[in-house]
């Protein structure tokens, strides 16, 4: 396994799902979300990874995944969006979701 930098199109595109995190640093909700994705994170371990990509410095993917407003979080599959949800939501509520996809497509 390479430690080289992915391109985003790569990242998402692998076996390992990918919780994406658009963000800004400005937004208060997205500073909340912060400790959930921790808590989430370490409640999920190894079965997924969690990436944040701060839309003011990467407008071309938030525009792409068509995200308007933050935080909205984005579960990529292979390449595929398999949920996505704009707003705050709770670490045992994001841990529920993504077990439940994880058990249902991987």
């Amino acid at each position: 396994m390479s430690n080289q930098p992915k391109t985003f199109s790569e990242l998402i595109s692998g076996d390992q799902p990918i919780l994406v995190d658009f963000f800004a640093t400005w937004c208060g909700p997205c500073q909340m979300m912060q400790p959930i994705l921790e808590d989430t994170a370490r409640q999920l371990g190894e079965k997924i990874k969690i990436v944040k990509v701060d839309v003011d410095r990467n407008p071309l993917a938030a525009s792409k995944f068509q995200v308007r407003g933050v935080p909205t979080l984005i579960l990529f599959h292979k390449g595929e969006a398999i949920w996505r949800q704009s707003g705050v939501v709770p670490a045992h509520q994001l841990v529920k979701i993504i077990d439940g996809y994880l058990t249902e497509k991987v």
